[in-house]
């Protein structure tokens, strides 16, 4: 598994797979629709209890308003646990405010994007981002 997508909006979802697809890049896609779901997946609990946590994920794609449990908390959990600290943290979320990327940032984000409103800007941003941390960006171990 090579993305995990955190993302409670079909159509977003849908796009960002496809943005995703047509660059060959969301053959190993995951995605998980609030941060509940998404902390049982990462850390391999829930509905997840069988999975491999250091089977992990080489980028997570994260909205920030999210159902049950937040993006940002979400975030702090990755960033606050060693075993999940060096998997990249991409936001990408609708949100403008300042005071949402400053505390993202302060968790250790690893880049913060806002959704571009239209399509084809939108679906060039998800290519270029999926480009630059699945094939460009080095981590640990990987």
């Amino acid at each position: 598994m090579e993305i995990l997508l955190v993302e409670d909006t079909a159509a977003d979802a849908e796009l960002t797979t496809r943005a995703l697809h047509k660059r060959n890049l969301a053959n190993h896609l995951v995605w998980v629709k609030d941060g509940a779901e998404a902390l049982d997946f990462i850390f391999a609990t829930g509905a997840y209890a069988g999975r491999d946590i250091q089977n992990s994920p080489k980028v997570i794609l994260l909205d920030l308003r999210l159902p049950k449990v937040s993006g940002v908390e979400v975030l702090r959990r990755i960033k606050g646990d060693a075993r999940t600290r060096a998997i990249p943290v991409v936001v990408l979320t609708s949100s403008r405010e300042d005071i949402d990327l400053a505390a993202c940032y302060a968790l250790g984000v690893n880049s913060y994007i806002t959704k571009p409103v239209e399509f084809d800007e939108f679906a060039r941003v998800v290519g270029e981002l999926g480009l630059y941390w699945l094939l460009v960006n080095k981590v640990p171990g990987g």
